[in-house]
C-alpha cells in the first residue's frame, strides 16, 4: 500500500511514494484508513536521518508522521470505544516504516479516539500530537489558577494550543507575536502580547516585573528567555533542554512520546475541540504525493496552522 517515505536520507527532495506492507492488526489496536497526515518539524528531522541512530529498523523505506486522521476500518479484540465507520484521530510513535504517512495505519487503541464532532479529517489530524504535547507541558509545570505564563512561538501550533489550554486551566497568559500574528494570538485568548524577538525576556519582564511563575519555550529560545522567568519558576521545553543550573529554575522536557498511549487526554483534547476552547487549524494541505513541497514550504517558515497530506 501507498506511504510516503524516504529510501535515503536527505532534503524534502529525498521523499516519495513508497510501497509499504500491511500492518497485522492485533488485540487492543485499531486500524485506520488514512484520509489525512499532519506536517511537523519532527518530520522533517526525521526524513533528514537525525534519528537515525535510535530508530530500531536500518533498512529502508523510513516512514515520517505523528498525526493522523481517517475512518476506522478494522478494530482488535478488547477496543469498545471506537466503531468501524468512525472518523477519528491518533497519534503515532513512527520508527521505519511505521509512520502516520501512510494510507493504512494500525495503532494501539489507547492512542486514537474519535474526531470532534464537525471537524474533517485535517483539521482532526493536526490536534493529536501537539495538543497532547502542550498538554504535558503544563501538567508538567503544575501552575495554579491565577498564576502567569509565558509562551514564546504562541502563534505556532505547539505555542497556540498551550495558550488555549492554560486559559482553560484558568492561568494569565503572557505571549509573544510579530506584528502580523498578534491579532491571531489575541484571539487565541492571550491576555497580553508582547513583540517576539531577542529581547522578549525583557519585554516580558516590562509587563510582570517579577517574573512569571512559568514559561513554554515553543521557539525553542532556551537560554535566551530564561530571564522571564522567577527565580524557582517553572520552564517546559521541547527539544529535550534542561537549563544551565540557575536561580533553582525548574525544567521539564516535553517528550510527547509519554503520553502517546494516554487516550483520556486525547479524549479531553477532542471535548475541548467541540466545546469551543480548542481551535484546529489547517494552513494548507497537500496530495501526498507532493509530501517534498509541503516539507519545502514548511521549512521556508511562516507557516500559521499546520500543513496537512491527504489520502
Amino acid at each position: 500500500m501507498r506511504a510516503v517515505g524516504v529510501t535515503e536520507f536527505g532534503g524534502p527532495e529525498a521523499l516519495h511514494l513508497v510501497d509499504v506492507e500491511p500492518e497485522p492488526l492485533g488485540p487492543g489496536q485499531v486500524r485506520l484508513r488514512v484520509r489525512a497526515a499532519a506536517v511537523s518539524p519532527t518530520d522533517t528531522h526525521a526524513r533528514s536521518g537525525a534519528y537515525a541512530d535510535r530508530d530500531p529498523v536500518k533498512t529502508p523505506p523510513w516512514v515520517p508522521g505523528m498525526d493522523v486522521a481517517g475512518t476506522v476500518a478494522e478494530v482488535g479484540e478488547g477496543v469498545d470505544h471506537l466503531a468501524v465507520g468512525d472518523l477519528a484521530m491518533g497519534i503515532v510513535v513512527p520508527f521505519g516504516p511505521y509512520g502516520g504517512y501512510r494510507e493504512d495505519k494500525v495503532l494501539p487503541g489507547d492512542s486514537v479516539v474519535r474526531a470532534p464532532a464537525g471537524a474533517t479529517a485535517a483539521e482532526a489530524s493536526t490536534l493529536p500530537m501537539n495538543g497532547l504535547t502542550a498538554r504535558l507541558s503544563l501538567d508538567l509545570m503544575g501552575l495554579r489558577p491565577g498564576q502567569v505564563l509565558a509562551v514564546t512561538g504562541a502563534a505556532g501550533a505547539y505555542g497556540g494550543y498551550v495558550v488555549q489550554l492554560a486559559k482553560a486551566d484558568g492561568l494569565t497568559v503572557v505571549a509573544d507575536a510579530s506584528e502580523a500574528d498578534e491579532e491571531l494570538v489575541r484571539g487565541l485568548g492571550a491576555d497580553l502580547v508582547v513583540r517576539r524577538g531577542e529581547d522578549v525576556a525583557a519585554r516580558i519582564r516590562e509587563h510582570v516585573p517579577e517574573g512569571v511563575d512559568g514559561l513554554a519555550d515553543g521557539s525553542v529560545q532556551d537560554e535566551q528567555v530564561l530571564p522571564a522567568v522567577r527565580d524557582g519558576g517553572a520552564v517546559a521545553t521541547v527539544r529535550g533542554y534542561r537549563g544551565n543550573g540557575e536561580r533553582g529554575l525548574r525544567f521539564f522536557p516535553t517528550l510527547v512520546r509519554r503520553v502517546a498511549t494516554d487516550r483520556p487526554a486525547l479524549d479531553r483534547l477532542r471535548q475541548q475541540v467541540e466545546d469551543g476552547a480548542v481551535t484546529l487549524r489547517v494552513a494548507r494541505t497537500f496530495p501526498a504525493e507532493q509530501a517534498a513541497e509541503a516539507h519545502r514550504v514548511l521549512a521556508a517558515g511562516g507557516v500559521r496552522g499546520r500543513l496537512v497530506l491527504t489520502f
